[in-house]
């Protein structure tokens, strides 16, 4: 039971400082994330941090692990509760504006800051970053490919490019809400996909029920 309880607590910390890291990461950047600066913010000794991660990089594939996990759980999943097609498309881009809106993440959002900062990095962290963004766009074309498969979208309307201007907007929307004012910048990243998603619909209607 000893052995467990120390496990236990083990797990629990991890988890405290990969959320703390993550927070942090936003704010100032992942690159500049270091176990002094999470240790220092959770009031505790960086020695114990070791334990768990040692080396930058390491807690750096952690973060963008655990980025990934709450991106899957507080847009991803939920997104998928609406119907296959086009409401399904709209409601991951809904979700992902509700995500920004809500600032679970004081820098808006993980994953655009880190690519921005990790573009022209060659390395190890920019090879996972660019994973993440091929799988994101993968499943966002996905969506828009099963939307024209099920017969919701227009002849010659091309997923690939559907998925591009979904991702744009969500993009430009956290980038610019800090200076343009976050509620008419999230007004206007919804409205803008919802006009064009009805104009590539087979049958707008479907859509009625969105803002």
């Amino acid at each position: 039971m000893t052995h467990d309880g120390r496990i236990a607590r083990g797990e629990r910390t991890r988890g405290a400082v990969i959320e703390q890291a993550l927070l942090l990461a936003t704010v100032s950047g992942l690159d500049g994330l270091s176990l002094s600066q999470v240790a220092d913010a959770l009031g505790v000794s960086k020695s114990g941090l070791f334990a768990h991660w040692r080396s930058k990089e390491a807690l750096q594939l952690a973060v963008i692990d655990q980025a990934r996990a709450q991106w899957r759980d507080r847009v991803v999943q939920p997104a998928m509760e609406a119907p296959p097609g086009v409401r399904r498309l709209w409601s991951v881009h809904d979700r992902r504006i509700a995500f920004y809106e809500a600032r679970v993440l004081p820098g808006g959002c993980f994953f655009t800051n880190a690519h921005f900062e990790f573009n022209a990095r060659p390395g190890v962290i920019r090879d996972r970053l660019a994973t993440e963004l091929t799988d994101w766009m993968s499943f966002l074309t996905g969506l828009a490919a099963e939307a024209s498969t099920l017969g919701e979208l227009r002849p010659g309307v091309d997923p690939g490019g559907l998925a591009y201007h979904v991702e744009s907007l969500g993009i430009c929307a956290v980038m610019q809400a800090p200076v343009l004012g976050a509620a008419p910048t999230y007004a206007t990243a919804r409205r803008q996909l919802i006009e064009h998603l009805r104009a590539v619909a087979t049958d707008p209607t479907i859509l009625a029920e969105q803002p």
